[in-house]
Protein backbone atom coordinates (compact mmCIF):
# COMPACT_ATOMS: atom_id res chain seq x y z
CA UNK A 1 0.00 0.00 0.00
CA UNK A 2 1.38 3.45 -0.81
CA UNK A 3 1.14 6.63 1.92
CA UNK A 4 -0.45 9.88 1.36
CA UNK A 5 1.38 11.59 3.99
CA UNK A 6 -2.05 11.61 6.21
CA UNK A 7 -2.50 10.07 9.61
CA UNK A 8 -6.17 10.71 9.18
CA UNK A 9 -6.45 8.18 6.22
CA UNK A 10 -4.80 5.33 7.80
CA UNK A 11 -7.88 3.02 8.33
CA UNK A 12 -7.27 -0.48 10.09
CA UNK A 13 -3.34 -0.18 9.36
CA UNK A 14 -3.88 0.32 6.05
CA UNK A 15 -3.77 3.55 3.61
CA UNK A 16 -6.87 4.12 1.26
CA UNK A 17 -7.61 6.99 -1.53
CA UNK A 18 -10.61 9.02 -0.41
CA UNK A 19 -12.75 10.51 -3.29
CA UNK A 20 -15.47 13.09 -2.73
CA UNK A 21 -18.46 13.17 -5.43
CA UNK A 22 -22.08 15.63 -5.05
CA UNK A 23 -24.74 15.63 -6.97
CA UNK A 24 -28.97 14.32 -6.66
CA UNK A 25 -30.73 11.52 -8.15
CA UNK A 26 -30.86 12.71 -11.33
CA UNK A 27 -27.91 12.83 -12.42
CA UNK A 28 -27.10 8.92 -11.04
CA UNK A 29 -26.23 7.35 -14.20
CA UNK A 30 -23.46 9.51 -14.60
CA UNK A 31 -21.94 9.13 -10.83
CA UNK A 32 -22.39 5.49 -11.61
CA UNK A 33 -20.63 5.83 -14.63
CA UNK A 34 -17.74 7.88 -13.15
CA UNK A 35 -17.40 5.50 -9.99
CA UNK A 36 -17.06 2.51 -12.25
CA UNK A 37 -14.73 4.14 -14.34
CA UNK A 38 -12.72 5.16 -11.14
CA UNK A 39 -12.82 1.33 -9.56
CA UNK A 40 -11.62 -0.07 -12.78
CA UNK A 41 -8.08 1.67 -12.67
CA UNK A 42 -7.19 0.96 -9.21
CA UNK A 43 -6.82 -1.81 -7.09
CA UNK A 44 -6.05 0.62 -4.07
CA UNK A 45 -8.57 0.59 -1.30
CA UNK A 46 -11.02 3.74 -2.20
CA UNK A 47 -13.58 5.51 -0.09
CA UNK A 48 -15.90 7.03 -1.96
CA UNK A 49 -17.78 9.55 -0.51
CA UNK A 50 -21.19 10.94 -1.89
CA UNK A 51 -22.71 14.55 -0.88
CA UNK A 52 -26.35 15.05 -1.71
CA UNK A 53 -29.19 17.14 -0.09
CA UNK A 54 -32.74 17.01 -0.58
CA UNK A 55 -34.28 20.08 -1.48
CA UNK A 56 -37.51 19.23 -3.46
CA UNK A 57 -39.87 21.40 -1.03
CA UNK A 58 -38.60 23.88 -4.23
CA UNK A 59 -37.55 21.85 -7.14
CA UNK A 60 -38.87 18.30 -7.40
CA UNK A 61 -35.94 17.14 -9.11
CA UNK A 62 -33.52 18.55 -6.25
CA UNK A 63 -33.54 15.06 -4.83
CA UNK A 64 -31.30 12.99 -2.76
CA UNK A 65 -29.36 10.15 -4.00
CA UNK A 66 -30.99 6.91 -3.06
CA UNK A 67 -29.82 4.53 -0.31
CA UNK A 68 -30.22 1.39 -3.00
CA UNK A 69 -28.32 3.71 -5.46
CA UNK A 70 -25.22 4.00 -2.70
CA UNK A 71 -25.70 -0.09 -2.09
CA UNK A 72 -25.24 -0.42 -5.98
CA UNK A 73 -22.13 1.93 -6.29
CA UNK A 74 -20.87 0.15 -2.65
CA UNK A 75 -21.07 -3.38 -4.67
CA UNK A 76 -18.94 -1.46 -7.70
CA UNK A 77 -15.96 -0.70 -5.85
CA UNK A 78 -16.10 -3.26 -3.94
CA UNK A 79 -15.16 -5.46 -6.95
CA UNK A 80 -11.89 -4.32 -7.44
CA UNK A 81 -11.19 -4.15 -3.58
CA UNK A 82 -13.40 -5.96 -1.14
CA UNK A 83 -12.14 -2.81 1.62
CA UNK A 84 -13.61 -0.26 -0.59
CA UNK A 85 -16.72 1.34 -0.07
CA UNK A 86 -19.22 4.28 -0.77
CA UNK A 87 -20.63 6.54 1.65
CA UNK A 88 -23.57 8.90 1.76
CA UNK A 89 -23.44 12.10 3.50
CA UNK A 90 -26.56 14.57 3.46
CA UNK A 91 -25.76 17.78 4.25
CA UNK A 92 -28.95 19.60 3.41
CA UNK A 93 -28.90 21.25 6.88
CA UNK A 94 -25.25 22.61 6.20
CA UNK A 95 -26.62 23.82 3.14
CA UNK A 96 -29.63 25.52 3.97
CA UNK A 97 -27.28 26.82 6.79
CA UNK A 98 -25.27 28.55 5.20
CA UNK A 99 -25.63 28.63 1.48
CA UNK A 100 -29.55 28.88 0.68
CA UNK A 101 -29.85 32.29 1.21
CA UNK A 102 -27.04 33.47 -0.95
CA UNK A 103 -26.87 34.91 -4.40
CA UNK A 104 -26.31 31.60 -5.79
CA UNK A 105 -28.48 29.73 -4.36
CA UNK A 106 -30.11 29.68 -8.03
CA UNK A 107 -27.67 29.82 -10.84
CA UNK A 108 -26.95 28.42 -14.27
CA UNK A 109 -25.55 25.52 -11.98
CA UNK A 110 -27.44 23.33 -9.36
CA UNK A 111 -26.75 24.16 -5.67
CA UNK A 112 -24.87 20.76 -5.50
CA UNK A 113 -21.71 22.11 -6.85
CA UNK A 114 -21.55 24.08 -3.91
CA UNK A 115 -21.50 21.50 -1.57
CA UNK A 116 -18.07 20.70 -1.34
CA UNK A 117 -17.55 24.34 0.07
CA UNK A 118 -19.23 22.36 2.83
CA UNK A 119 -16.53 20.01 3.31
CA UNK A 120 -14.77 21.87 6.51
CA UNK A 121 -17.89 21.71 8.31
CA UNK A 122 -18.01 17.95 7.97
CA UNK A 123 -17.21 15.69 11.17
CA UNK A 124 -14.53 12.78 11.18
CA UNK A 125 -13.26 13.51 7.24
CA UNK A 126 -9.71 12.71 6.14
CA UNK A 127 -7.25 15.19 5.99
CA UNK A 128 -6.41 14.50 1.97
CA UNK A 129 -8.82 14.08 -0.73
CA UNK A 130 -9.88 14.06 -4.21
CA UNK A 131 -13.03 15.49 -5.75
CA UNK A 132 -14.26 14.84 -8.78
CA UNK A 133 -17.23 16.48 -10.46
CA UNK A 134 -19.95 13.84 -11.57
CA UNK A 135 -18.76 14.33 -15.43
CA UNK A 136 -15.39 13.03 -15.06
CA UNK A 137 -14.17 9.59 -15.87
CA UNK A 138 -10.94 7.88 -15.25
CA UNK A 139 -8.62 6.78 -18.00
CA UNK A 140 -5.75 5.24 -15.93
CA UNK A 141 -4.47 4.65 -12.19
CA UNK A 142 -6.15 7.70 -9.44
CA UNK A 143 -2.90 6.85 -7.23
CA UNK A 144 -0.97 9.29 -9.32
CA UNK A 145 -2.97 12.09 -8.15
CA UNK A 146 -3.37 10.14 -5.19
CA UNK A 147 0.34 10.39 -4.45
CA UNK A 148 0.83 14.30 -5.84
CA UNK A 149 2.52 16.65 -2.81
CA UNK A 150 0.10 19.80 -1.84
CA UNK A 151 1.74 20.04 1.65
CA UNK A 152 2.09 23.50 1.23
CA UNK A 153 -1.01 24.00 -0.52
CA UNK A 154 -4.52 24.40 -0.27
CA UNK A 155 -5.27 22.21 -3.11
CA UNK A 156 -3.91 21.03 -6.63
CA UNK A 157 -5.96 21.48 -9.71
CA UNK A 158 -5.21 21.99 -13.65
CA UNK A 159 -5.67 25.28 -15.07
CA UNK A 160 -8.74 26.03 -17.41
CA UNK A 161 -8.36 24.79 -20.80
CA UNK A 162 -10.57 27.78 -22.20
CA UNK A 163 -10.68 30.36 -18.79
CA UNK A 164 -6.93 30.37 -19.22
CA UNK A 165 -7.24 32.97 -22.33
CA UNK A 166 -10.47 34.41 -21.66
CA UNK A 167 -10.73 34.64 -17.58
CA UNK A 168 -6.35 35.12 -16.65
CA UNK A 169 -3.91 32.74 -16.82
CA UNK A 170 -3.57 31.86 -13.76
CA UNK A 171 -7.68 29.93 -13.37
CA UNK A 172 -7.71 27.01 -12.81
CA UNK A 173 -10.79 24.01 -13.32
CA UNK A 174 -12.45 23.05 -10.09
CA UNK A 175 -13.91 20.01 -11.45
CA UNK A 176 -10.61 17.69 -10.29
CA UNK A 177 -8.60 18.64 -7.04
CA UNK A 178 -6.77 16.75 -4.72
CA UNK A 179 -7.49 18.87 -1.05
CA UNK A 180 -5.56 19.57 1.59
CA UNK A 181 -8.17 19.95 4.63
CA UNK A 182 -5.46 20.63 7.16
CA UNK A 183 -4.43 23.73 5.45
CA UNK A 184 -7.69 24.63 4.07
CA UNK A 185 -9.23 25.10 7.39
CA UNK A 186 -6.08 26.52 8.83
CA UNK A 187 -6.40 29.37 5.63
CA UNK A 188 -10.00 29.44 6.55
CA UNK A 189 -10.49 28.88 2.56
CA UNK A 190 -14.06 27.28 2.41
CA UNK A 191 -15.02 29.76 5.24
CA UNK A 192 -13.77 32.67 2.69
CA UNK A 193 -15.40 31.01 -0.14
CA UNK A 194 -18.84 30.42 1.25
CA UNK A 195 -19.19 34.22 2.48
CA UNK A 196 -17.95 35.02 -1.29
CA UNK A 197 -20.77 32.70 -2.91
CA UNK A 198 -23.56 34.53 -0.74
CA UNK A 199 -22.40 38.00 -1.04
CA UNK A 200 -21.50 38.39 -5.19
CA UNK A 201 -23.38 37.16 -7.69
CA UNK A 202 -20.96 35.01 -10.46
CA UNK A 203 -21.77 32.55 -13.16
CA UNK A 204 -19.25 29.82 -12.16
CA UNK A 205 -19.47 30.66 -8.28
CA UNK A 206 -17.49 28.28 -5.96
CA UNK A 207 -14.85 27.34 -9.35
CA UNK A 208 -14.34 31.35 -9.14
CA UNK A 209 -14.44 31.89 -5.59
CA UNK A 210 -11.75 28.96 -4.99
CA UNK A 211 -9.75 30.76 -7.75
CA UNK A 212 -9.57 33.87 -5.79
CA UNK A 213 -9.05 33.19 -2.25
CA UNK A 214 -7.25 29.19 -2.80
CA UNK A 215 -3.46 28.68 -2.37
CA UNK A 216 -2.97 25.98 -5.43
CA UNK A 217 -0.62 23.79 -6.72
CA UNK A 218 -0.72 23.93 -11.01
CA UNK A 219 -1.16 20.20 -11.91
CA UNK A 220 -0.46 18.90 -15.66
CA UNK A 221 -3.38 18.28 -17.76
CA UNK A 222 -3.26 14.56 -17.74
CA UNK A 223 -5.48 14.98 -14.31
CA UNK A 224 -8.19 16.99 -15.47
CA UNK A 225 -8.01 16.62 -19.88
CA UNK A 226 -11.01 18.81 -20.65
CA UNK A 227 -10.37 17.84 -24.57
CA UNK A 228 -9.10 14.57 -26.01
CA UNK A 229 -7.72 12.00 -24.51
CA UNK A 230 -4.17 11.44 -24.75
CA UNK A 231 -2.13 8.62 -23.89
CA UNK A 232 -0.98 9.47 -20.27
CA UNK A 233 -4.19 11.35 -19.41
CA UNK A 234 -5.40 10.10 -15.88
CA UNK A 235 -8.83 11.88 -15.88
CA UNK A 236 -11.16 12.81 -18.66
CA UNK A 237 -13.32 15.69 -17.84
CA UNK A 238 -16.62 15.87 -19.82
CA UNK A 239 -17.00 19.79 -19.00
CA UNK A 240 -17.97 22.14 -21.96
CA UNK A 241 -16.09 23.07 -25.09
CA UNK A 242 -15.78 24.86 -28.14
CA UNK A 243 -15.71 23.94 -31.70
CA UNK A 244 -14.41 26.96 -34.46
CA UNK A 245 -15.48 26.70 -37.66
CA UNK A 246 -13.81 28.76 -40.78
CA UNK A 247 -13.73 31.74 -41.13
CA UNK A 248 -15.68 32.86 -37.91
CA UNK A 249 -18.11 30.44 -36.61
CA UNK A 250 -17.93 28.48 -33.40
CA UNK A 251 -20.29 25.96 -31.43
CA UNK A 252 -20.37 25.47 -27.44
CA UNK A 253 -20.84 22.12 -26.34
CA UNK A 254 -21.75 20.02 -23.53
CA UNK A 255 -21.92 16.54 -23.79
CA UNK A 256 -21.65 14.45 -20.76
CA UNK A 257 -20.16 11.08 -20.40
CA UNK A 258 -23.78 9.29 -20.41
CA UNK A 259 -24.64 10.47 -23.47
CA UNK A 260 -23.06 8.03 -25.28
CA UNK A 261 -24.48 8.82 -28.59
CA UNK A 262 -22.99 11.87 -29.03
CA UNK A 263 -19.87 10.91 -27.05
CA UNK A 264 -19.13 8.35 -30.11
CA UNK A 265 -20.70 11.07 -32.71
CA UNK A 266 -19.59 14.20 -31.88
CA UNK A 267 -16.30 13.28 -29.73
CA UNK A 268 -15.43 10.18 -31.32
CA UNK A 269 -14.75 8.45 -28.25
CA UNK A 270 -15.18 4.80 -27.34
CA UNK A 271 -12.95 4.02 -24.79
CA UNK A 272 -15.40 3.06 -22.21
CA UNK A 273 -18.34 0.97 -24.26
CA UNK A 274 -17.42 -1.74 -21.85
CA UNK A 275 -18.57 0.09 -19.01
CA UNK A 276 -22.19 1.64 -21.28
CA UNK A 277 -22.43 -2.41 -21.67
CA UNK A 278 -21.77 -3.07 -18.14
CA UNK A 279 -24.67 0.05 -16.91
CA UNK A 280 -27.14 -1.75 -19.43
CA UNK A 281 -26.87 -4.50 -17.11
CA UNK A 282 -27.31 -2.88 -13.93
CA UNK A 283 -30.46 -1.01 -15.72
CA UNK A 284 -31.73 -4.29 -15.95
CA UNK A 285 -30.97 -5.50 -12.49
CA UNK A 286 -31.22 -2.36 -10.34
CA UNK A 287 -33.88 -0.42 -12.28
CA UNK A 288 -35.04 1.32 -9.01
CA UNK A 289 -31.57 2.86 -9.09
CA UNK A 290 -32.58 4.15 -12.35
CA UNK A 291 -35.43 5.84 -12.02
CA UNK A 292 -35.67 9.80 -12.47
Amino acid sequence: MYSINSETNLIEGEFMIPVVYSGNRRIFEGLCLSVMALARVTMEQLKVHVLTMDLSYENPNFLPFSDEQIALLDKIVKRSNPKSEVVKIDVTKEYVDNLSKGKNHKNGYTPYATLRLLLDLLPNMPERMIYMDIDTMCVSDIKQLADVNIDDFDFGATKDYMGRFWINRHYCNSGVMIMNMTKIKEDKLFEKCRAKVNRTKMVMPDQTALNKYGKKKYLPFIFNEQRKIKENTVVKHFCKGILFFLPFGFYIYNIKQWQRDKVHKWLHITRFDDLYAQIDVFKKNYPICFQK
